[in-house]
């Protein structure tokens, strides 16, 4: 594996969106290689987005990663615990985001477990949805801190990938984004994009198939 040109981030949001799906999430850390397939995504467009942390053009210390090139990393804290991970989209200035919702565990995913504090079942594995089914989850099981806030995801060691063994052609469904009640009109955009039907996507209700992508090998 190895991660994409920066190039691969020029392209809008909504695009991008949905282009992440299928892609690879990886962490080379000291304590090992961890990745995951890109099932579900919830893409944030900026200034005129209710829903954005960026609404109004608002620029803070915590937003300032948003302003910058597309493909690094906006980090936050949900609700102050879980770190949630994003990726830049958008030219610079133009502070738009993609949070990454959920992951399917293609490499690694015994430390993910270890590091999730999962007691798996004796006789299989633990569901991907517990492992990597929601943005706290995935960051918590590739070891994504706040640490690498504003990392270039073109570069090691968290990185975006080509994924060889990406899986045939999938349905591409989308609906409304998670837990934005209070963002006016905004809460009903259907900017949540998921692989359709995927066990390992975080909210299984994105009813609304609205395009195919093409597979891999």
């Amino acid at each position: 594996m190895k991660p994409v040109d920066r190039t691969w981030f020029e392209r809008p949001t909504l695009q991008m969106a949905r282009d992440l799906l299928g892609m690879l999430l990886v962490h080379e850390h000291g304590d090992g290689l961890t990745a995951g397939r890109i099932v579900e995504v919830e893409a944030y467009l900026g200034p005129h987005d209710r829903a954005a942390h960026s609404f109004g053009g608002r620029r803070t210390a915590r937003t300032e990663a948003m302003f910058g090139a597309p493909g690094i990393t906006y980090l936050y804290r949900s609700y102050g615990i879980h770190v949630c991970f994003d990726v830049v989209s958008g030219p610079v200035g133009q502070p738009e985001a993609i949070l990454v919702r959920a992951l399917y565990p293609v490499c690694g995913l015994p430390l993910m477990t270890r590091r999730r504090g999962l007691v798996p079942p004796p006789d299989r594995g633990p569901h991907p949805r517990m492992v990597t089914g929601g943005p706290g989850r995935l960051t918590e099981a590739l070891h994504i801190t706040m640490d690498l806030y504003a990392h270039p995801l073109w570069e090691r060691p968290l990185y975006i990938a080509e994924d060889p063994d990406r899986p045939g052609p999938f349905d591409v469904a989308a609906g409304p984004r998670v837990g934005i009640a209070n963002a006016a009109e905004a809460r009903f955009y259907p900017w949540r994009f998921a692989i359709d039907g995927h066990p390992a996507v975080s909210r299984p209700a994105v009813r609304t198939v609205v395009g195919l992508r093409p597979g891999g090998r």
